[in-house]
């Protein structure tokens, strides 16, 4: 899958944001697909930085995790506190596709936009519910946008969808050897 902008005319998060009043700035920068892509090639964008994960349980519900991009995140705990159905994974390319309308790497709450139906339910670990300001892909790998929280969260509810916001479990992280 290769890495297309959607020129900011057709860019359905950029247009809420329009919409709604909200102030947020965009940086164009290369394709980023990691948080360690991001930390290398972002500059100097000013906020707290996410990771985003698709996920699906054995329900086939969809759960968009929002965390703050070096929460060590435990995948094998995490379906207790989102209230999934058993264990999660991460959903498909075409489960995103169909749901987000977006392509893996380019995951971020703005997508929200794109879910007329409601399928999938948006986490956002609790580091993240009081930060003055975060940044997340707005539907593009190649883009960065700066937000406040609070804007987040209106933009998010425009898209008619609930904030839920846990605290998240991490996985322990081995000591380096001495």
């Amino acid at each position: 899958m290769t890495d297309s902008p959607a020129p900011p005319a057709t860019n359905a998060a950029l247009a809420l944001l329009a919409e709604l009043g909200i102030r947020a700035s965009t940086v164009e920068h290369p394709p980023l697909h990691t948080v360690e892509e991001s930390r290398a090639l972002r500059g100097e964008i000013a906020g707290a930085h996410t990771k985003n994960l698709f996920l699906k349980d054995k329900g086939s519900n969809l759960f968009l995790v929002t965390a703050e991009e070096s929460s060590p995140l435990d995948l094998k705990q995490i379906d207790k506190v989102i209230g999934a159905k058993g264990r999660v994974s991460f959903a498909s390319a075409e489960q995103l596709l169909d749901a987000l309308g977006i392509l893996p790497g380019s995951v971020s709450p703005l997508a929200l936009v794109n879910d007329r139906s409601g399928r999938v339910h948006f986490i956002l670990e609790e580091r993240l519910a009081e930060v003055p300001v975060i940044n997340v892909h707005p539907l593009v790998n190649t883009m960065t946008t700066s937000i406040t929280g609070t804007d987040l969260r209106r933009y998010v509810e425009a898209t008619g969808h609930a904030i839920t916001v846990r605290s998240l479990p991490y996985r322990e992280i081995a000591e380096p050897p001495a």
